[in-house]
């Protein structure tokens, strides 16, 4: 049974979504917060409040998707809330299983089509940082084999994986290797954290921003596996190249080829 919507302010209507289940995946986050949905109560608290439904309901079974970078004494607020929804799904459900995956790439993802989509009309992208921050993109489709793994075995029960791809890139390699795939040529322009911050100010009042001064703050650290942390190979299952997957759904992004009389973009 897969559930997109409930009522989440309910604790009864959450046992009643959870009742009978084999097992329970909490997928919900956001990636920026507004004053109805604020990081403390949709990555913080819900986490622990979905666990205790299920320890109520008895069902034997619980992962959590939480991220790379979850740490209670991070300057972001969304890093301290995937931190804390960690400790309130513990505390519920003891033998829940933690999976932190890097950014998860796939058709839908909002990394490389949303920069895919503004190489189609920007002269120039922004290397916040100046591009150095390292990231390790994991495909989605090796996260979904990842939880029916956790769901599955018992000695994942009451352990955290760290998921990330089979190698680990720059930002600015990551934005370089998705203009080679798409076909344009565009400027790179290095962008200090501290110009960021102060852009980042006026572009998270936008109804969807394109970035905040929260998100600065978590690309002011690698987003990659710790060392000696489990991960996807220790569940059985084999990290998938970038170049394999990320030339198959960026073709719709893809610049037509020059034609006589047309400059190329």
């Amino acid at each position: 049974i897969v559930v997109q919507s409930a009522d989440l302010s309910s604790e009864p209507a959450l046992r009643r979504v959870v009742a009978g289940a084999a097992g329970v995946v909490n997928l919900i986050g956001i990636l920026y917060e507004t004053r109805r949905q604020p990081f403390a109560d949709v990555q913080g608290a819900l986490p622990g409040r979905i666990a205790a439904a299920a320890r109520a309901e008895g069902v034997p079974r619980l992962v959590q998707i939480s991220a790379i970078g979850a740490d209670a004494g991070s300057a972001s607020v969304y890093a301290r809330s995937k931190a804390e929804g960690e400790r309130r799904v513990r505390e519920a459900f003891p033998g829940a299983t933690i999976l932190r995956p890097s950014i998860v790439i796939g058709p839908e993802d909002s990394f490389f089509n949303r920069f895919a989509a503004l190489a189609r009309v920007l002269p120039a992208l922004p290397l916040i940082g100046r591009g150095t921050t390292r990231f390790q993109p994991v495909y989605v489709g090796d996260v979904a084999q990842a939880v029916v793994v956790a769901l599955q075995r018992d000695d994942c029960q009451g352990r955290t994986y760290e998921l990330g791809g089979p190698q680990t890139y720059t930002f600015a390699e990551l934005m370089r290797y998705m203009l080679q795939v798409v076909g344009r040529r565009r400027l790179l322009i290095d962008v200090p954290f501290g110009l960021a911050h102060f852009e980042a100010r006026f572009l998270e009042l936008l109804p969807t921003p394109p970035l905040t001064r929260d998100q600065v703050e978590l690309l002011k650290h690698d987003n990659v596996a710790s060392p000696g942390t489990p991960g996807l190979e220790e569940l059985g299952v084999t990290p998938s190249p970038i170049e394999l997957i990320v030339p198959q759904y960026l073709a719709r992004h893809r610049a037509e080829p020059a034609r006589a009389g047309r400059y190329p973009r």
